[in-house]
């Protein structure tokens, strides 16, 4: 019992002895604290204030790109260096090009009347989704390029390269560009659609083909490429139309008459449209349609 009693009051001195030593070193932290601080406080000084820096007057002009105006305003330089358009501007024009290309797409060019043929003749052949629409837009577009090189050449050495050269102003370049795309809506669009769309707008008769304003112009071209468009489109119909009847009449006379049609003549239909080489026909007739003796 003594032994036991001897070790508990051992580890009780221990205890304390730790205490004591953690009270005075808590005590030596506290007391350094105070004293650095006061001395700290003893020790600095306020900072004079900062002397305020008069304002500096306009700089003058440091370059060709300079766009500050003497008056006083600001002035926006369209040309660049050796009369050269401003890469802003032309940066800008590209993409309003680029905003304003389906509209152009659409109204100025082959593309419409292709894409009717080509939308037409899966109809005729009895197939609603195949080929899909982005397949045919995509043939379409392709095909109108094909057509459209020759003028698109013709804009770019006329209007579009004298303009980034510098040698012409913009409003000429338009003139200039929208020339050789007027040629070309004109020698595709019919004389009656042309008096139909200037009655419509209330004007006279111009004397020349060339007095006829782009307004009037591209909805008449627009009206004759969907006449022609579903003139081949009808002319596509017929043969697939007969087809269509044989087979129904051949069902009704065996007594078949829940059977659909469709599902017997659309493998005639593939059948002859692979035979008489379709495709090839269609685009042949299509780009043949545009080209001008």
């Amino acid at each position: 019992m003594s032994a036991a009693a001897d070790a508990v009051s051992g580890a009780a001195r221990v205890r304390r002895l730790v205490l004591i030593l953690l009270a005075v070193v808590t005590l030596i932290v506290l007391v350094s604290v105070l004293f650095a601080g006061t001395a700290h406080a003893d020790t600095a000084e306020p900072a004079d204030p900062t002397v305020p820096t008069a304002p500096a007057g306009p700089a003058g002009p440091s370059g060709p790109d300079d766009t500050s105006d003497p008056s006083g305003g600001v002035s926006v330089s369209i040309n660049g260096p050796n009369d050269a358009p401003n890469g802003a501007i032309v940066t800008l024009l590209a993409v309003t090009v680029l905003a304003v290309a389906p509209s152009l797409l659409l109204m100025m060019t082959s593309f419409t009347k292709i894409f009717v043929v080509l939308a037409m003749t899966r109809n005729a052949l009895g197939l609603t989704t195949v080929p899909p629409n982005q397949v045919l837009a995509g043939l379409a577009l392709f095909l109108s390029l094909f057509i459209m090189a020759p003028v698109l050449s013709e804009i770019n050495e006329i209007a579009l390269q004298p303009y980034l050269a510098g040698d012409i102003l913009v409003s000429d370049a338009f003139d200039l560009g929208s020339g050789p795309l007027r040629d070309f809506m004109l020698a595709h669009t019919r004389e009656e659609d042309l008096a139909l769309m200037t009655r419509a707008a209330g004007s006279e008769n111009p004397e020349t083909t060339a007095m006829v304003p782009l307004t009037t112009l591209v909805p008449a071209f627009m009206i004759s490429e969907l006449r022609a468009a579903f003139i081949i489109a009808f002319v596509i119909f017929v043969p697939f139309l007969i087809i269509d009847l044989v087979t129904s009449a051949a069902l009704m006379s065996m007594g078949m008459m829940m059977l659909p049609p469709v599902m017997i003549s659309l493998p005639f239909k593939l059948l002859l449209f692979i035979l008489v080489d379709g495709w090839g026909l269609i685009i042949t007739a299509l780009v043949s349609s545009y080209q001008v003796a």
